[in-house]
């Protein structure tokens, strides 16, 4: 079993890996080993939001959802009553004035690039949610940024949680720009209707 227990962090940290065999036929790809980012979270939180990991955008900038075609930002301001181009700061305090939450499923793994497909599962680490839910015991409900992310949740995390915690999930569209299939009004629809209970 591997260990998920982790320190919060204060900023993610980035190093080379030798490289990794990619999964079937192909040529060697090079990935890296990330950590993420600590939770944004105030001990009234009524809503978690969690992705998989932060791109590399992010991940460069120190920030969630960073990258300037991610529409994570749009939406929740939208839905929240906040500017989604203010300082990351402010941003920060109104989605916690707001009750929301925002986390990631992943602590730790290797991956090449920023996409969901390329983490490799085998590094997978996950983040200490056991200890986070008993220290944010308002949340009733998780709503996942994409597939990935509840994907990750099922298989690493939830059978290791107590019982006797009941929570709502919500697997919403992800608001990567790599899920271009989606209008912004349908994502904003379904985000609005987690959300904003």
């Amino acid at each position: 079993m591997r260990d998920d227990r982790r320190a919060d962090r204060p900023r993610a940290v980035c190093r080379r890996d030798r490289a990794q065999l990619s999964c079937g036929p192909g040529p060697v790809a090079r990935r890296t080993t990330i950590e993420g980012f600590p939770p944004i979270a105030h001990r009234s939180a009524r809503v978690l939001v969690l992705g998989s990991m932060p791109s590399v955008a992010s991940l460069a900038a120190g920030q969630y959802y960073a990258h300037p075609r991610n529409q994570f930002w749009p939406i929740v301001g939208e839905i929240c009553g906040f500017d989604a181009d203010a300082g990351y700061v402010r941003r920060i305090a109104r989605l916690r004035a707001a009750g929301i939450a925002v986390w990631d499923v992943v602590a730790s793994c290797r991956r090449a690039g920023s996409l969901d497909s390329a983490i490799d599962e085998w590094s997978i680490v996950v983040n200490p949610f056991a200890e986070f839910l008993a220290a944010h015991r308002h949340i009733e409900r998780i709503c996942f940024n994409g597939r990935k992310a509840e994907a990750a949740w099922h298989r690493y995390v939830r059978y290791g949680l107590p019982p006797s915690r009941a929570v709502d999930y919500r697997l919403l569209p992800s608001t990567s720009p790599a899920h271009a299939g989606m209008s912004y009004a349908r994502k904003l629809a379904a985000w609005r209707d987690a959300l904003a209970d």
